[in-house]
């Protein structure tokens, strides 16, 4: 086997060098986007296993589609740094990995929408921020349309208003569970507390990604990408000593400088009004948390959308479902639009 080189390393090489010529002077784009671990940088030997080889995107005007397949399909070349570039896994067919489309088609076919048509509040809530990053975050290799560089700045980030009612929902999920920590442990349910407490530790990352504006990745590379953000060197090894804790009294004291941290981190961006940091008891029970309730109404204090203020605060997909199969593959994701409609026809008739 080649010695390995990164993903989106290779895939440079293999447009610079294989795909480009056959391309002369077509108007086109090339990248490496969508699917797989070295599309966010992710890669390693291990992944050259399974569905990892010579492949991109290529991005065409929609009528020069059809003749530029034709061209690479015939002008590839059998292998390419002693990869073959006919390559298959599970169910996907042995053929090249060059895709051939039309840039509008292609982000339909990934978002569910074309943002270069413009962007509504329902399609950020409905595109999980995999599927974002998957866009955002892959190799560009060259932008000859121009669409594509758009594009991508358009889903750079939410805008304002949809970053907070995010934030406000992260906040609603710290605050709904930061007590069952000690509840379950007042009982004997050791178990008990330490799912709640990885819940925990779970959500309050995923809120340094929304805090440092930076889409997070599904399970597989949200450590991975954690230990990128500048919150990791304040939060990273406490949040390995609430995983850790042999007990529960240890577990509420790591989790208690957890919380007030990541209070400081939002009183430090200004997106809201100041919010009381402190930490205190839950109601009359003998559970210390912070109480983050008051942070969710800061946020949604700066919200204006009357849409965004009629749903539940149960926030975007990937905030209330759970599973990979909804958040990684498109033309599933989609579908929860349905939900959000749903709920504004209730708030309608309430």
């Amino acid at each position: 086997m080649p010695p390995f080189v990164p993903g989106r390393e290779f895939a440079r090489a293999f447009y610079e060098e294989a795909v480009a010529p056959l391309l002369g002077d077509t108007p086109h784009s090339a990248a490496l986007l969508g699917w797989g671990s070295e599309v966010l940088g992710f890669d390693t030997a291990r992944s050259t296993d399974h569905g990892w080889g010579p492949r991109l995107q290529v991005f065409v005007r929609g009528e020069e589609t059809p003749r530029v397949r034709r061209v690479i399909d015939e002008g590839l070349p059998d292998e390419f740094h002693g990869w073959a570039t006919q390559f298959g896994w599970d169910e996907v067919p042995v053929s090249h990995q060059v895709e051939v489309a039309a840039i509008d088609d292609w982000l339909r076919a990934r978002l569910g929408f074309d943002p270069l048509q413009g962007i509504a509040t329902r399609d950020w809530l409905t595109v999980p921020q995999q599927i974002l990053l998957e866009v955002t975050r892959g190799a560009v290799f060259h932008d000859g349309l121009g669409d594509l560089t758009t594009a991508r700045e358009k889903l750079a980030w939410y805008p304002d208003e949809v970053s907070l009612w995010v934030t406000a929902c992260q906040w609603r999920r710290i605050d709904q569970e930061e007590p069952f920590v000690g509840r379950t442990a007042e009982v004997g349910d050791e178990l008990g507390s330490r799912i709640v407490a990885a819940r925990l530790v779970r959500d309050v990352i995923r809120m340094c990604f929304l805090q440092e504006r930076r889409y997070a990745p599904y399970s597989k590379w949200l450590g991975s990408a954690f230990r990128e953000l500048d919150a990791f060197s304040a939060l990273g090894g406490l949040l390995l000593a609430v995983l850790a804790a042999p007990d529960y009294e240890t577990r509420e004291m790591r989790l208690v400088d957890v919380v007030q941290i990541l209070a400081g981190r939002h009183n430090a961006l200004g997106i809201t009004a100041p919010v009381d940091e402190g930490v205190g008891l839950f109601h009359d029970r003998p559970f210390r948390v912070l109480g983050s309730g008051r942070f969710v109404d800061a946020c949604l204090e700066r919200v204006r959308d009357p849409w965004l203020r009629s749903l539940p605060l149960t926030g975007a997909v990937d905030q209330f479902v759970d599973s990979t199969d909804v958040l990684s593959e498109p033309g599933v994701f989609p579908v929860t639009a349905s939900v959000f409609d749903a709920w504004t026809s209730e708030a309608k008739t309430a």
